[in-house]
């Protein structure tokens, strides 16, 4: 008979995890706070911390394939790891993009300021606490709460299109702010991005708990396919 994982394994997987998202989550917040401040050595600081989340990425996947070689586990044990080797991909890129965040932020604090900052926190705000959310659902095993995240997507697209449009009625305007607007554009895209990486664990917990998966489907297709069994 096949041993079940212990749980001090468990527990192990789950405080590496929870140091992983929580480090990741400071790293989004602290990224978008360099721009509004222009503090560079924060930025260099953040910049830095990454290095931390690479170590936990190995940390965790190493832990993971020894649970999986060891013991062998199945059915919901066996995707409760494979989704945890699965959100660390999603966290790795989330710090490579705040990682640029702040590379653009540094580059900023040398010009002109286009505009006060008020949109851009707000969104970053939004999109941190889909990836924390996101990560809290995977903990709680939580399915309603990885859908409902999945459609706060919608909101952070909102920001990004408001956002650029308004960004870009600068350069109409001015056209020596151009460098500017564009740097501001990619932090906007990356915040996109980082919104997607959460969106892309939501959708991982929600297979972890039903085995389906949601990728390329909508939670509103998939209630109509329930509706018309």
């Amino acid at each position: 008979m096949t041993a079940k994982p212990a749980d001090t394994e468990y527990m192990e997987l789950r405080g590496n995890l929870a140091e992983m998202s929580e480090a990741v989550s400071k790293m989004i917040s602290g990224s978008v706070d360099t721009l509004v401040t222009g503090n560079i050595e924060k930025a260099r600081q953040i910049m830095e911390s990454d290095r931390r989340i690479d170590e936990l990425d190995v940390k965790i996947d190493e832990l993971c394939t020894r649970i999986i070689a060891l013991y062998e586990p199945k059915a919901s044990d066996l995707r409760y790891i494979i989704t945890a080797l699965r959100i660390i991909v999603d966290l790795e890129r989330i710090g490579d993009h705040c990682r640029n965040i702040c590379k653009q932020s540094i580059k900023l604090s040398s010009m002109p300021k286009v505009k006060e900052y008020i949109d851009l926190p707000n969104m970053a705000v939004a999109a941190s606490d889909m990836v924390k959310g996101a990560i809290d659902a995977y903990f709680s095993k939580d399915e309603k709460k990885a859908l409902a995240i999945i459609k706060e997507d919608e909101k952070i697209d909102a920001y990004q299109n408001q956002i650029t449009r308004e960004l870009i009625t600068y350069i109409a305007e001015d056209v020596t702010k151009t460098k500017a607007v564009i740097k501001l554009i990619n932090i906007t895209r990356r915040l996109e991005r980082i919104a997607d990486h959460g969106k892309n664990i939501a959708e991982l917990v929600s297979f972890m708990v039903t085995g389906k998966i949601l990728r390329h489907q909508k939670p509103e297709d998939d209630d109509e396919q329930n509706n018309a069994g």
